[in-house]
């Protein structure tokens, strides 16, 4: 048989051009600048979701199927580029590509934070692909670093320059265990005091758009001391090589290669060169500078707005286009997008992508490179100056992002609000500096150094790494208290600095979720200062925020906007008490169950400790009272809370009556010590027993005060399930009704349907759901017994006979729930047959192929990608290389077979090794 290293279809391809892999007199391009060398760079952003009272992304209605944004374009992009596929002319899988292996790419730290809390598995995949890239481009890795939270440099004052830069460091490293070399800036936003800070932090390169280089010129050399410079600013760089920028000096400290000016630099040169008698010009060897890459700006274009993503040869073409043909030895043709095109902007195209990189770009003799590989390979030997202030998406410096310059415009929709959005913020992180600088120096040693590396307790928030933060910058051993204060400041800090994001913005109006979202920033910091410093600057800003005028009637300004989306969202330590106490009620407690399940007079009590989150906050439930009477429950109980951010806490009661259906009374107040605590749980329970919802609620109100939470008050998360859980036996009834509907009346929709006549809607309609709700019973029934053999070939009999049913009436099964435990039982089914050497070898895969079989007739839509993934890598890791072994009987070429056919049925192409049995 053919060895396992020659076999097709395998994920590793070297991607060395075949000419340099056949002839050994050809240089290495690996080793060598020599030949056309691509990049494509994706730059993966999100920006930060987060409720910042919470920590967390709430469900968003706009991405709908999906939970959120995030979750969204990561299905439709961010993992599917981490198993792209490589498909024959059948639509069967030949390879799984990690496109982040072939990619130049950043991820915002915002973004790769949430990927590695919800899917560990992709990534893990992008660090390995940066490790992979390492290993192949000769200890350059395809990773660069962003700023922290996408804010636009020019705009930020010093000190948020050097913090967001320190923090977007300390993420990458952390991550990818390097240093970066390169670093993505936002918008590619950029101006002299933003690369003065870049290089004094040890950054190596960035990736400009072509529109922001000014002019160029041959490096000068002895031989050649005052080349020619040529004006660019047009566009018209070469982008095909890197350029050298330099930082000039100021007119007082010419001879001083660390002062620079921030002026334009074609300014700044026309000084240093009327003061030439005055001042001695440094020679460039004694400057600072940075290398700077320019993207090939009408590729780049044409990848992000027309179709040439969706044909790897046409993007090959395209690229060809652009290669130079001036016999220079070595030239770089590198692209640039957000990464989100691929797949999410543009469905499909990382399989265009997967193919590029390990056929299309090969066969035409390129090598795939990233910047910091080929700036290793070849040092810049042009210089380069840039525009005084810049940015690739916006034609007027800045301004998109603080002026109503038009850019982002929507229509007849204005952006007056940008300046005093603008001006506002920086109003309010001008005062927040104060109060940090003023109120930090009692906790810190240096407040600013502790603020760069408070990077370190973002990225890990255990209590064991915050103490040791809090020891190595204390200016003394600080009392809990202080901790706590600390803290807060910090996270005041955190909060001035997340406020800024770019997107904030970038559109049309200030209501949108991206300006709403920022607000919501500066309210935590506003709310922080508060708490720590007791200044109340809340006023003020909403003064300023009132010249913002908005494009929506009913907020007239920014003020309103902050009124109505921003202050209505704000969460305090009784709200989180709330949710707990209401979801209480429906949760398994110390194995007790308190969802209705129990009698109706029934007592459910704990007084020892019991911990549970919600969210960042840790719930210690020091006593806990249910009693149930009839239709009402009531649960009365002791917490204390604890933001797991701040370490802030506080001591609460709570007393919750549910009166029946959706109706909730809840009250939260102080604990003011046990006695008083008992006491109120003996007037409540006492109130219950008169079994009057009026008198109960009576009591709670003498008890705790007017303020009252209720269903509505719950975080969205919480109360949406909730709602359903109170749904349910509704629907339940509600299913069974339309079930007897369509029994009764099954011969009569069968006869519109022979007669393809259509069927009346209300029968058509009690159909659907009848075989839905059977459906799902079915596969409730089949996810129990999925390893009992007979009982789940029984179950999957009866899922075929929905199957066949719902096809002959023309019925859509509407399932979500059901398609995810399709693809969940065939995953585990799949991985019990491959790694478990107990299991009955021919029934396991007959039941499978079967349940194959019926998930597609089921017709709901159901994705096979993570079993073709599980399978595809089992294939080379396991199944062929058990089959270069001596095969010793019949039984053996039987099962080897079986499992092959397997992958035909997950659309894996195995025809080369099924041809090769015979």
């Amino acid at each position: 048989m053919t060895s396992a290293a020659e076999l097709p279809g395998q994920t590793g391809i070297n991607l060395t051009s075949p000419d340099n892999s056949t002839n050994a007199n050809m240089p290495d391009p690996l080793m060598t600048a020599t030949g056309v060398y691509v990049t494509v760079h994706g730059h993966f952003y999100q920006p930060p979701r987060e409720n910042p009272y919470l920590d967390a992304i709430e469900r968003q209605p706009g991405a709908a199927p999906f939970h959120d944004w995030n979750e969204r374009i990561h299905h439709e992009c961010y993992r599917p580029n981490a198993f792209a596929r490589v498909l024959n002319d059948q639509g069967e899988l030949v390879g799984i590509v990690n496109n982040y292996e072939f990619l130049s790419f950043n991820i915002g730290p915002t973004l790769i934070s949430w990927l590695e809390r919800h899917d560990v598995e992709v990534y893990q995949r992008i660090l390995e692909a940066d490790r992979k890239s390492c290993e192949r481009l000769h200890g350059h890795g395809n990773a660069i670093a962003q700023v922290y939270n996408h804010i636009i440099m020019p705009l930020a004052n010093e000190r948020d320059k050097y913090t967001q830069i320190r923090w977007g460091k300390a993420d990458f490293r952390s991550r990818f265990k390097r240093d970066p070399e390169g670093m993505w800036l936002a918008e590619t936003a950029v101006d002299y005091p933003t690369l003065e800070a870049l290089i004094k932090e040890g950054i190596r390169f960035i990736v400009l758009a072509p529109s922001q280089a000014q002019r160029c010129r041959l490096l000068p050399t002895k031989e050649n001391p005052h080349p020619e410079w040529h004006e660019v600013g047009g566009g018209q760089i070469d982008p095909t090589r890197p350029y050298r920028c330099y930082l000039k000096p100021t007119l007082s400290t010419a001879s001083s290669p660390l002062s620079t000016v921030c002026l334009s630099p074609r300014d700044g040169d026309r000084e240093i060169e009327n003061s030439t008698s005055q001042f001695p010009i440094p020679d460039h060897q004694s400057l600072p500078y940075i290398d700077i890459f320019f993207y090939d700006g009408p590729i780049s274009r044409d990848m992000g707005f027309s179709d040439v993503l969706y044909n790897s040869g046409h993007l090959a073409g395209r690229i060809g286009s652009a290669v130079r043909g001036d016999h220079r030895p070595a030239q770089l043709i590198s692209v640039a997008t957000d990464g989100e095109t691929f797949g999410h902007h543009k469905g499909g195209t990382e399989k265009t992508l997967a193919y590029a990189f390990t056929k299309e770009f090969p066969h035409r003799g390129w090598t795939v490179t990233n910047f910091a590989h080929y700036l290793n390979l070849n040092p810049p030997t042009w210089e380069v100056e840039l525009k005084p202030v810049t940015a690739w998406s916006c034609a007027h410096g800045v301004d998109r992002w603080q002026d109503n310059c038009g850019c982002g415009g929507g229509g007849e929709w204005h952006q007056q609000w940008r300046r005093p959005l603008r001006n506002a913020l920086n109003w309010l992180r001008d005062r927040l500096m104060e109060v940090y600088e003023e109120h930090g120096r009692q906790f810190f040693c240096d407040p600013w150094q502790a603020r760069d590396e408070y990077i370190e307790v973002i990225l890990d928030r255990s209590p064991h790494n915050i103490h040791r933060f809090l020891a190595r910058h204390q200016t003394h051993k600080l009392t809990n208290a202080e901790q706590v204060d600390a803290l807060r400041l910090l996270e005041m800090q955190r909060h001035a600095l997340l406020m800024f994001t770019s997107c904030g913005w970038f559109f049309e109006e200030i209501s949108r979720p991206e300006g709403t979202q920022i607000l919501r920033y500066a309210a935590r910091a506003l709310e922080l200062a508060g708490d720590v410093a007791g200044v109340q600057l809340e006023k003020e800003f909403l003064k300023r925020l009132a010249i913002a005028p908005s494009n929506v009637d009913i907020f007239r300004h920014g003020g309103e906007v902050y009124r109505q989306l921003v202050a209505t969202s704000q969460i305090t330590f009784k709200q989180v008490a709330a949710h707990h106490a209401i979801a209480s009620l429906f949760n398994n407690h110390k194995g007790e169950i308190r969802n209705g399940t129990s009698p109706n007079n029934c007592t459910v009590k704990y007084s020892h400790p019991y911990q549970k989150r919600v969210y960042c906050y840790n719930v210690h439930e020091l006593d806990y009272h249910l009693q149930r009477l009839g239709a009402l429950t009531l649960a009365v109980g002791h917490l204390k809370l604890i933001s797991e951010i701040t370490w802030e806490s506080e001591h609460l009661v709570f007393a919750v009556l549910h009166l029946g259906g959706w109706d909730f009374h809840c009250c939260i107040q102080p604990f003011e010590g046990r006695r008083t605590y008992s006491q109120i749980k003996e007037k409540l329970l006492a109130s219950l027993q008169k079994a009057s919802a009026a008198n109960t609620i009576l009591v709670m109100m003498q008890l705790f005060g007017d303020q009252a939470f209720s269903l509505e008050n719950l975080f969205a998360e919480e109360r949406h399930r909730l709602m359903r859980l109170l749904s349910q036996e509704t629907l339940s009834r509600l299913d069974q009704l339309y079930t007897q509907t369509y029994r009764d009346n099954y011969g009569v929709i069968m006869a519109f349907h022979r007669d393809e006549l259509p069927a009346p809607q209300e029968l058509q309609v009690a159909a659907e759901i009848a075989l839905s709700y059977r459906c799902m019973n079915t596969l409730r029934a089949l996810e129990q017994d999925i390893s009992e053999p007979q009982s789940s070939i029984n179950h999957i009999l009866e899922l075929k006979a929905i199957a066949s049913e719902a096809k002959h009436l023309r019925c859509r099964l509407n399932i979500p729930e059901g398609k995810q435990m399709l693809e969940q039982l065939i995953l585990r089914s799949l991985w019990q047959l491959l790694h478990d050497a107990n299991g009955t070898f021919d029934a396991d895969i007959q039941r499978l192929e079967k349940l194959i079989d019926v998930a597609y007739q089921l017709n709901v839509g159901i994705s096979l990608d993570r079993s073709q993934e599980l399978y595809f890598s089992c294939l080379y890791n396991k199944i062929l290389p058990q089959s270069q072994t001596t095969i010793a009987n019949s039984e053996d070429i039987i099962k080897h077979r079986q499992l092959l056919k397997l992958g035909q049925k997950l659309a894996v192409d195995v025809s080369y090794w099924l041809d090769q049995m015979g």
